[in-house]
């Protein structure tokens, strides 16, 4: 099967993509080449591994590299779970309020994107819990979803209404993007119809959000130095990508490759928006993050199991 994928990997063709992608969507997973730079960043022969599954629905991965441990989250079980390479899995939080994205902020605290408490919250390593936004302009947040931490502090998070009961009178009125900076937080975006997973460039000059619907596309904005939005663009339009999966989790490498989960898997850009190629998975993947001592697992949280593959280069929180 991998001879076969690895001798097809040049023909960027749509019948050649579709061809590949029809042998590539078994059980096992596989590096899709449409790029000879991508064999920059993974070896098309690395082992999609799974290593841990029995789950709902896992989302929001973190790795804890001072500590050599993963975070993830399955949103229906209402719980985070801890997994490390030597002691396996075990519950790190019990109810978590439904939480989604994860991250780290620079004092190792735990900040949490929650869809039932609405919220971005923080857990200090002392088990202290503290909400920190919950409410804009007086009204209560859809359902924090994804969530990420700046060099200067700044929390950036999308809010679309995915974790919202159906029943909900009190929302928002519209699906945003912000961010959250000593104690005052500001809407940044409101223009995108589905804000999902988001990330920095390494310089930070760049953030990449991704939005899940109408249309499947990854949008990139330009910072100023305040950290508010300047100018935006397309980074990729997904929406003619085949395969199941939608505009979600999104990482950056050190050398501004990004690798964000959507159609077919986890698709892998330059730092330019060109499409180098896409890691499959055996189940439809929704979140990804660096891991291990050297950052150069990637690990993929999808549906009931959570999966990691070895790369070649190495990425960011």
């Amino acid at each position: 099967m991998k001879k076969i994928l690895y001798s097809l990997r040049y023909n960027t063709s749509v019948i050649g993509f579709l061809f590949i992608a029809f042998l590539a969507n078994g059980q096992d997973g596989a590096v899709l080449v449409l790029d000879s730079a991508l064999e920059q960043l993974v070896d098309p022969d690395a082992e999609v591994k799974k290593v841990a599954d029995g789950f709902r629905f896992t989302e929001g991965p973190v790795w804890n590299q001072e500590e050599g441990y993963l975070l993830f989250s399955d949103i229906p079980a209402n719980t985070i779970f801890k997994w490390s390479p030597d002691g396996g899995g075990e519950t790190f939080r019990n109810p978590s309020n439904n939480a989604n994205g994860l991250t780290f902020d620079a004092d190792g605290a735990l900040i949490m994107a929650e869809h039932s408490g609405r919220c971005i919250s923080r857990l200090d390593a002392d088990g202290n819990y503290t909400v920190l936004v919950d409410r804009f302009q007086g009204k209560k947040l859809n359902s924090p979803n994804d969530v990420i931490v700046a060099s200067s502090g700044a929390i950036y998070f999308t809010d679309p209404p995915y974790g919202l009961p159906e029943d909900a009178e009190d929302t928002i009125g519209f699906n945003g993007v912000y961010r959250f900076h000593k104690g005052k937080l500001e809407l940044l975006s409101n223009d995108l119809y589905r804000p999902n997973g988001l990330a920095l460039s390494p310089d930070e000059r760049t953030l990449y959000i991704a939005n899940s619907d109408q249309p499947k596309k990854y949008m990139k904005y330009s910072l100023k130095k305040n950290g508010k939005l300047n100018k935006a663009g397309l980074f990729f339009n997904a929406s003619t990508i085949s395969g199941q999966g939608s505009p979600d989790g999104i990482k950056v490498d050190g050398d501004g490759n990004v690798f964000a989960t959507g159609p077919g898997g986890v698709l892998v850009f330059s730092h330019g928006g060109k499409h180098l190629g896409t890691i499959r998975f055996p189940e439809t993947p929704a979140n990804c993050a660096f891991g291990d001592e050297d950052m150069k697992t990637l690990y993929v949280t999808a549906r009931t199991g959570v999966y990691s593959i070895q790369l070649k280069t190495s990425g960011q929180q």
